[in-house]
């Protein structure tokens, strides 16, 4: 699959920037005991959705930030055009959700990237908002080297390396499947909120 380069960070741009004002317009406005709810036994709540997705900027940001660096100092050129790799295309749109809101699937978080059991829900928050705001950055800078030839590894092998357009795009469509995970979440609090209630002595 093609792209054209500049459509494509406009693209990714714009998901990050909607998922950063939901963070700062809604989440931040929220009882810190909303976000920590789990709507079910075997469910993540709000801040534990976050919790994970900030394992994965720990990982993601900084391997873009040098590989971004490292590009400039070989006076890498921007292209026009990006072509995604069958691999980061398959990751991609593993995670991405469906126009409708579902999923294609589901899956289990590897070991190392499952969240805490109570994460503490502002501090969590606020990290994910700053992540946000660094991926835009990176987007940004970006647009000044080749998308198709600086590799990136990924979080669960350092041997397997994915075109920098195509972690971009994984990494925010990531962010968007967890970000429905949570928004469900929130959606179910105040029945939880209303069964807690009842079932109180």
């Amino acid at each position: 699959m093609t792209h054209k380069t500049e459509e494509l960070l406009n693209k990714l741009q714009e998901r990050t920037e909607s998922i950063l004002q939901k963070a700062i317009q809604e989440w931040q406005l929220l009882p810190p005991e909303q976000l920590s709810v789990k709507p079910g036994p075997d469910k993540w709540s709000p801040a534990q959705c976050l919790d994970h997705l900030n394992f994965y900027g720990h990982h993601y940001l900084p391997a873009i930030e040098k590989a971004i660096k490292a590009a400039k100092g070989r006076n890498g050129i921007p292209v026009e055009v990006f072509k995604s790799g069958w691999l980061g295309q398959y990751f991609t749109q593993l995670m991405l959700p469906q126009p409708g809101g579902g999923l294609k699937s589901t899956m289990k978080a590897p070991k190392n990237a499952v969240p805490a059991a109570e994460p503490e829900p502002l501090a969590t928050l606020a990290e994910f908002m700053e992540q946000q705001e660094r991926m835009l950055q990176l987007l940004e800078a970006a647009r000044a080297v080749n998308l198709n030839t600086i590799r990136v590894p990924i979080s669960l092998s350092p041997w397997i390396r994915l075109r920098l357009g195509d972690t971009f795009g994984f990494v925010v469509a990531h962010n968007e499947r967890h970000v429905l995970q949570l928004e469900k979440g929130l959606l179910l609090y105040p029945k939880i909120l209303a069964n807690l209630v009842q079932s109180t002595p």
